[in-house]
């Protein structure tokens, strides 16, 4: 039975680049789990954390992975902080094929440097906060079904990474 794919890992190591050449290659849809959030709250993520705070946020992503996993199996990217807030890995467990996307946080850092829209990483000193997510969350990402070193490899070898695991341990 195919279990839907759900990529973890830090912002920026490439959860939405590798989900849709991940679902090409397996014939299956794909979601980012953030903009899902966005089209549903109809604002964008720094303003859900502006106006209603994180634990908000936090509630609509996990409402939005409980959807996205009773859809069809599909790939899905979730937001950096989704595993790593109580009771979402152990909800989706034995439900889902998880996969940390791993990655230094220095390298994640070169990744989203020119990004702006990360609320997390706002208030400059971005390599030190980035590495502070990663002290923090690395834990919950080693829970992962699978991990995938993405620090160095294009996204189409991250998405034949993410097929391989999908189709040894995910049922596809």
């Amino acid at each position: 039975m195919r279990r839907p794919i759900v990529l973890i890992g830090l912002p920026g190591a490439g959860k939405t680049t590798a989900a849709p050449y991940a679902a090409r290659l397996l014939g299956a849809p794909w979601c980012d789990l953030d903009a899902r959030i966005v089209a549903d709250a109809g604002k964008p993520v720094t303003v859900i954390f502006a106006d209603d705070g994180e634990a908000r946020f936090r509630e609509l992503e996990r409402l939005a992975m409980e959807r996205a996993i009773a859809e069809p199996p599909q790939v899905i990217a979730a937001g950096a902080g989704w595993a790593s807030h109580e009771g979402n890995l152990a909800a989706t467990a034995n439900r889902a094929l998880i996969i940390y996307l791993s990655l230094t946080s220095a390298e994640a850092v070169a990744r989203v440097i020119e990004n702006n829209d990360r609320p997390l990483l706002d208030g400059g000193m971005p390599e030190q906060r980035m590495a502070e997510l990663l002290a923090a969350r690395d834990r919950w990402y080693r829970l992962a079904d699978i991990e995938i070193d993405v620090g160095q490899t294009l996204p189409e070898a991250v998405a034949a990474g993410i097929v391989t695991a999908a189709r040894q341990y995910g049922g596809w």
